[in-house]
This record gives C-alpha cells, sequence and structure tokens, in this order.
C-alpha cells in the first residue's frame, strides 16, 4: 500500500506540472502585450535561471559528499556539465524563441497541441539514432499530421506563419529532448537545467537587443507572465517533474505531462476567451490520441523476450 500511495503522490506532482505548463502558454500569450519575443524569452529564462539556485543550494546541502565509487574529477565533472549545458541551452533557446514568436497570431490553446506534436516527434527522430518506432508510432504520426493539418490549415489559405513556427519549435524540442536523453546519468540534472537557463538567456537578450526595443518599464508591466513562466513554469515545473517521475513509470508520466496541451486549450478558452471551432476541436483530439498512441508500449517480439 505503500508504494501505491508514493506513486499515486507521484503522478498527482506530473499532474499538477501539465496543469502548470499549459497555463504557461497563456502567460506566453499575455507577455506578448508588452514584450517582443526575444526580450520575453530572455527574461523568463533568467528569472528561470535565479530560481532553480536556492534548489540546486539545498540539494547540494543534502549531498555533501561524493558519491562512491566515483572516478571523474571535479574539474572533469564542471567541463562536462557546461558543455552539455550550452548545447542543451542552445537548443532551448531555439525551440522556445520559434514558439514565442508563432503565439503572435497562434492562440494559446492552438499552441499547446501544436507543440505537443514533439511527443511522436521523438520516436521519429529516433530512427537517425538506430531506434525503430513501432507500428503505432507511425499511425500516431499519421493521426498528428491530420490533426495538424485541421489545427493550421484554413480553408484554401494554407497554413500560418505563427502555425509553421510553433510545429518548427515542437521539432526542435525534440531534438533537445534526445539530447537530454543522452546526457550522462553523473551529470547533475538540476544544474543543467540552471546552466541551460543562463545559455537561453544570453541568446534571447543578443537577439532582443539587435531586433526589439523595449525599455525596463516594458518588463515590469509583464512582471505576472514572466514570474509564472519564469519561477512556476520553469523553476517548480520542473523540480515537480524530476520528482514525480521517480516514482512513476516513465509511459504513464509521458502521458500525464501530455496533458499540458489539454490544460493549454483550457486556460486559453476560460482566461483568454480564445474558444475553438469545431474543427479545431477535432484536430486536437486528433493530436492528443495521436501522443497517447505514441507512448504506449509496444508488445514484445519472441525474439526479443528470449533476450
Amino acid at each position: 500500500m505503500g508504494r501505491e500511495t508514493t506513486q499515486l503522490r507521484g503522478a498527482a506532482l506530473l499532474m499538477f506540472t501539465a496543469l502548470i505548463w499549459g497555463g504557461a502558454f497563456v502567460a506566453q500569450s499575455v507577455g506578448m502585450d508588452y514584450l517582443g519575443p526575444f526580450a520575453f524569452n530572455g527574461v523568463r529564462n533568467l528569472i528561470g535561471a535565479a530560481a532553480l539556485l536556492p534548489v540546486i543550494a539545498f540539494a547540494s546541502r543534502l549531498r555533501k559528499s561524493p558519491p562512491e565509487g566515483e572516478t571523474v574529477s571535479v574539474r572533469d565533472q564542471r567541463k562536462r556539465l557546461f558543455r552539455w549545458g550550452v548545447v542543451c541551452g542552445l537548443l532551448l533557446a531555439s525551440a522556445s524563441l520559434l514558439q514565442q514568436s508563432g503565439m503572435q497570431t497562434a492562440s494559446a490553446g492552438k499552441a499547446g497541441f501544436l507543440t505537443a506534436l514533439y511527443i511522436v516527434i521523438v520516436p521519429v527522430l529516433g530512427m537517425f539514432m538506430g531506434r525503430r518506432p513501432g507500428v503505432k508510432v507511425w499511425i500516431g504520426v499519421a493521426l498528428a499530421l491530420v490533426g495538424a493539418y485541421l489545427l493550421s490549415v484554413k480553408g484554401g489559405e494554407g497554413i500560418a506563419t505563427g502555425d509553421l513556427l510553433v510545429i518548427g519549435s515542437a521539432v526542435l524540442f525534440s531534438v533537445h529532448i534526445l539530447v537530454i536523453g543522452s546526457v550522462p546519468s553523473d551529470v547533475d540534472g538540476i544544474k543543467l537545467s540552471c546552466i541551460q537557463f543562463f545559455v537561453a538567456a544570453i541568446i534571447s537578450f543578443a537577439l532582443a537587443f539587435i531586433f526589439e526595443t523595449f525599455t525596463l518599464g516594458d518588463v515590469f508591466s509583464a512582471w505576472v507572465p514572466l514570474l509564472y513562466t519564469g519561477v512556476v513554469s520553469s523553476g517548480i515545473g520542473y523540480t515537480l517533474q524530476i520528482l514525480g517521475q521517480r516514482t512513476v513509470n516513465p509511459t504513464v508520466a509521458s502521458l500525464i505531462l501530455s496533458l499540458e496541451s489539454v490544460f493549454a486549450v483550457l486556460a486559453g478558452w476560460v482566461l483568454l476567451n480564445q474558444p475553438l471551432t469545431s474543427r479545431e476541436i477535432v484536430g486536437c483530439v486528433l493530436v492528443l490520441l495521436a501522443v497517447v498512441l505514441a507512448q504506449l508500449p509496444e508488445a514484445k517480439r519472441p525474439s526479443e523476450n528470449r533476450k
């Protein structure tokens, strides 16, 4: 019973994380009323990095002695952490900037579902790493493409530019996930996240100073969405994800987290009065089915069971 309670608590943490991340799409949409996509992401990532600093300090107090059998020097560990942090930061910056730019025209709910395509794209990209997607994944890809078409293409107008940018961000988020999955297990996950937030902030600010005009007053005007996306979505959300996934099966965890797209639609509908058309609702349902299908485990072949 104790194990079931622990798993239930982990699932609850992941559900809360999905709710937080779904609401972040509304905050991102509101933030665009005051700041451009580059400036918004710069401040957001800087706040996210700062929010993780006390978490890192607390974790360091709990883990004062190095793990037993550790052979890598502290200096080598820091170099490895920095290298992976820079790579992840570059990908995170590119993906989030495309997403934020797309949300200048795409609604919060639509952006949430189009971003959720990364869960289908990841196993497809995994083919280039020698991982063969199963039949369920390919069915999910087909459903996702139809759903994305219904969400993004209206009549004979073609796909909207904002929607295309959000889909592009889903591809980059997929690459980011695959890179994160390749990070050595001895690299501290929270420190890695903090570094990637700092790198993403630097890149975003550099582009903001070149292509956008904003003042400190604009930043203060957007303080609510900035604090939500920086502290709640990035800092708290990331920490809750780590805690939740410790006790929940990875497949179940992915399914729960994919509900952020549903929460994004509900939040946009309730808070921003952004209802979806019947065509877009069908598209959302197809994308959600694709997301769920892509996360279901494939039945092992008899030859695999003997290995």
